[in-house]
């Protein structure tokens, strides 16, 4: 009876398992507890105050504060890129911790300091919320809350003295609310040339230290002590004012800055043909940089003249010395009707060489087409001079707030005078009776200089640069600048002012330079905003 027993007792024993486990689950699913209840869900208004307390420090910038922006876009473009960033970021800072490190451990007697495995996880960092600042500089500040709190597996190896030890950080979290400024802004993809990033207060960072399995952090007097070394030194480092800064472009290229100056001479024409039916010509020479918007050179009109000699100096501004080209145009003044052109000819810049003046005799041509078979005629001769004569390698690429100052003006200024820079930016709120189409034009001591012109746009986007080369400075001068609207469709108001505004260009020589925007006169909202420097040599 003892066997048969045991037997019996053991298979109730599973029966009555089998059992209370299909009558637990069916009660689990089919009886509801009555007394439990849905949260209460209510607006922050209504919180008391001990629960808006601890919910605080988890709200969102963008809802606390207004000026902060709500960015979920980023946030999902992140979460979706990590994989992929991960990888990215962490070979980036072995390859510039590395160089650190080795310049580092013979300070302090270490043979080696390595990355065992390097990932920071599975977990992105979310941007809380954004701030963005509007100024009347070419550039664009940014202020993110960043909020990170990850999963990485950050392991190190240490040798020294015969012995290896690991160390590894776990439960790394990081909250900090960096600025950071493009500056300036190109025209060249990716539209910045430089990155410059500073920390607008001290960051929180926070993880845990493994040494031999053990933790460190645990040690009393270790955490705070950890965490204030780190605050306090990437704070040296790069609390606002001071930055990081990262360069993206040559800001010379990407900006098309002048690099040089064009000295050209006009010396003589030999043989030109006659283009008038009744006497000689009345010839006269025009000098253009292609790629440059600035209006072309002329020389004076040499009445009846098939050989005239003009010896006329002109400086024309470079800007890509390997890639443009100068253009010269011949053309027969007429009183009446238009001036007919006489022949036409380049010079690439790339033949010059820098300092060294260098004459060119060019045959005049028809076309610049090299297959044209009206090239073959006769069309006289042009006789030039020039040199090309560039900027100092320092004043060339640099910003005004990096150098503080601004650029020289050519060696070859006049005694006394200078060079005067005109940077239209852009305009605001301007609008006219019957269309809207601006551009602006610029009079200064008789020479007038135009922007390209906007379709149907009340808040135009410029960023012409215009220079005058002077004399003498402009103390007493005034600079007329007035934004114009055309359209060839209204014959009877083809042309419409749709406000002016005369700039005082004392506090230009005195201050070397001013970027305002300024209010336009016959205008109801109208602003206009120009940048205006004073080089000297």
């Amino acid at each position: 009876m003892g066997f048969f027993g045991t037997i019996l007792g053991f298979f109730g024993f599973g029966v009555g398992i089998t059992i209370g486990l299909v009558a637990g689950y069916f009660l689990f699913i089919y009886f509801q507890p009555t007394d439990v209840k849905d949260p209460e869900i209510k607006p922050l208004v209504e919180q008391d105050a001990e629960t808006l307390q601890k919910m605080f420090p988890e709200i969102p910038l963008w809802i606390k504060n207004p000026d902060f922006d709500r960015i979920d876009w980023l946030n999902k473009f992140i979460e979706y890129m990590w994989p992929y960033l991960d990888k990215a970021i962490c070979k980036t800072a072995k390859n510039i911790a590395k160089p650190i490190i080795a310049e580092q451990i013979p300070k302090y007697k270490i043979d080696s300091v390595e990355f065992e495995t390097l990932t920071l996880g599975c977990l992105p960092p979310t941007f809380q919320g954004m701030k963005v600042y509007v100024t009347d500089e070419k550039e664009l500040i940014m202020e993110p809350s960043i909020k990170w709190a990850g999963n990485p597996n950050v392991t190190i190896g240490v040798k020294a003295f015969g012995f290896k030890a690991t160390i590894q950080v776990v439960d790394l979290q990081v909250f900090l609310i960096p600025r950071i400024t493009l500056k300036p802004l190109v025209p060249s993809f990716p539209c910045f040339a430089n990155i410059h990033v500073s920390l607008m207060e001290k960051p929180h960072v926070d993880f845990g230290l493994k040494l031999l399995g053990a933790d460190l952090m645990s040690i009393p007097g270790a955490y705070r002590l950890v965490q204030e070394i780190i605050k306090d030194q990437v704070a040296n480092m790069y609390l606002w004012p001071k930055t990081l800064d990262v360069q993206v472009l040559d800001p010379s290229k990407a900006m098309r800055r002048p690099v040089g100056i064009l000295h050209v001479k006009v010396v003589r024409a030999i043989k030109l043909r006659k283009k008038d039916l009744l006497g000689a010509s009345d010839p006269y020479v025009k000098l253009k940089i292609t790629d440059d918007k600035a209006p072309s050179k002329k020389t004076t009109v040499k009445h009846k003249n098939l050989n005239p000699e003009w010896n006329e100096e002109f400086n024309i501004t470079v800007k890509d010395p390997d890639t443009q080209v100068l253009e010269v145009d011949v053309y027969d003044w007429e009183q009446v009707g238009k001036h007919d052109k006489m022949g036409i000819n380049v010079i690439p810049l790339k033949e010059l060489s820098p300092e060294e003046p260098k004459e060119f005799t060019l045959d005049l041509l028809k076309t610049l087409d090299p297959n044209d078979v009206q090239n073959e005629k006769s069309r006289g001769q042009i006789v030039l001079e020039l040199t090309y004569k560039p900027f100092k390698e320092e004043d060339i690429g640099k910003s005004f707030d990096e150098r503080q100052t601004l650029p020289k003006a050519p060696e070859n200024t006049p005694a006394g005078g200078g060079l005067l820079v005109v940077i239209v930016h852009e305009a605001q709120d301007v609008e006219g009776k019957y269309h809207t189409n601006p551009h602006v034009r610029l009079l200064f001591r008789g020479e007038e200089k135009k922007t390209k012109r906007i379709k149907k746009n009340r808040d135009p986007r410029w960023e012409d640069e215009f220079t005058f080369m002077l004399d003498h400075p402009p103390t007493h001068d005034k600079l007329h600048v007035e934004v114009v609207s055309t359209s060839a469709r209204n014959l009877l108001h083809q042309k419409e002012s749709l406000g002016y505004v005369e700039i005082n260009l004392g506090d230009v020589v005195s201050n070397k330079r001013i970027n305002e925007k300024f209010h336009l006169i016959d205008s109801k909202n109208g602003r206009i905003q120009i940048e205006l420097q004073w080089r000297t040599s």
